[in-house]
């Protein structure tokens, strides 16, 4: 059997209370629970690391999608107007260091926010919309090589994580 593989985690998924608004967005799923006892999680919350408190304004990426924020093409604003870019890359780029230096293949985040969004995010209006496009710590985990879920694809996780410890065959 091959090394157990790591998963970096956003940490409101495990139950701190690490969102804007303070609150937790806990994932009761036994899978989670399983790797938490495995102890194969690597907790991560990139605004805390970027040095942004709780509670703290919403912020959405204005002007662009992750990669231009990373780019300095485009903006993370707050929702009383702050930039708060610098925060949310510096956060981004410890949260990819955490994860490389713990060995991390696979990263289970945070639907919908400017850093852990995987597949969406806020269209920068503060109006509550949606659309497609990655957060910049996914964009910056994707970046290292990782494999990066949403919440809701806990099972697909699963498989692949299994499919590297075992026989290398996908689910």
């Amino acid at each position: 059997m091959k090394a157990m593989q790591r998963i970096l985690v956003s940490r409101c998924l495990l139950g701190e209370p690490v969102r804007f608004d303070g609150a937790a967005k806990p994932l009761m799923h036994p899978l989670l629970a399983q790797w938490r006892e495995e102890g194969r999680l690597v907790p991560a919350c990139p605004e805390l690391l970027g040095g942004l408190p709780v509670p703290r304004a919403a912020a959405e990426i204005v002007g662009g999608n992750a990669d231009d924020v990373l780019k300095g093409r485009a903006r993370v604003l707050a929702s009383t107007g702050a930039d708060v870019t610098r925060a949310f890359v510096h956060g981004a780029r410890q949260v990819q260091q955490l994860a490389l230096e713990h060995g991390c293949r696979f990263a289970l985040l945070k639907e919908n926010s400017p850093s852990c969004g995987v597949h969406r995010v806020h269209d920068g209006s503060f109006g509550g919309r949606l659309v497609a496009g990655q957060g910049l710590a996914a964009a910056l985990l994707k970046a290292a090589g990782l494999r990066v879920f949403a919440e809701h694809e806990v099972e697909v996780l699963a498989c692949a994580v299994a499919a590297t410890e075992e026989s290398g065959q996908a689910c």
